[in-house]
C-alpha cells in the first residue's frame, strides 16, 4: 500500500468535491453575462495573483481556469509584477453594459 499516493489522491478528490459544491451555489441560476459583470466589478483595477483570480471566478460560478481563457481573449493581462489585471476591453464591456 502506497500511503503517500493514496493521500494525494484523496486530496485531489476532495478538491474536486469542493469545486462541484461551489458550482452548485447560488450563482448557478445567474446568467453568465451577469456573473461576468460581477467578476469585473469585484476585480476592479487591482492586480490579483493566479490563486486570487481563480478564487474570484469560482465565487461567481466559473471554473478556476477561466482566467486563462480571458487572457487569450484579451480580457486579462499579466503585469510585469506577475499579477493579473483586467484590460481596457473588460472595463469597456462593463461600461457599455451599464
Amino acid at each position: 500500500m502506497d500511503l503517500p499516493r493514496m493521500q494525494a489522491a484523496l486530496r485531489t478528490i476532495a478538491r474536486g468535491f469542493e469545486e462541484l459544491a461551489a458550482s452548485l451555489g447560488e450563482e448557478g441560476d445567474v446568467p453568465e453575462e451577469e456573473r461576468t459583470a460581477r467578476v469585473i466589478e469585484e476585480w476592479g483595477r487591482r492586480g490579483l495573483t493566479q490563486k486570487e483570480a481563480s478564487a474570484l471566478f469560482q465565487r461567481h460560478g466559473f471554473a478556476p481556469q477561466t482566467t486563462g481563457g480571458w487572457a487569450r481573449g484579451d480580457w486579462v493581462a499579466i503585469g510585469e509584477d506577475g499579477l493579473r489585471y483586467l484590460t481596457a476591453k473588460s472595463h469597456e464591456w462593463l461600461e457599455e453594459r451599464q
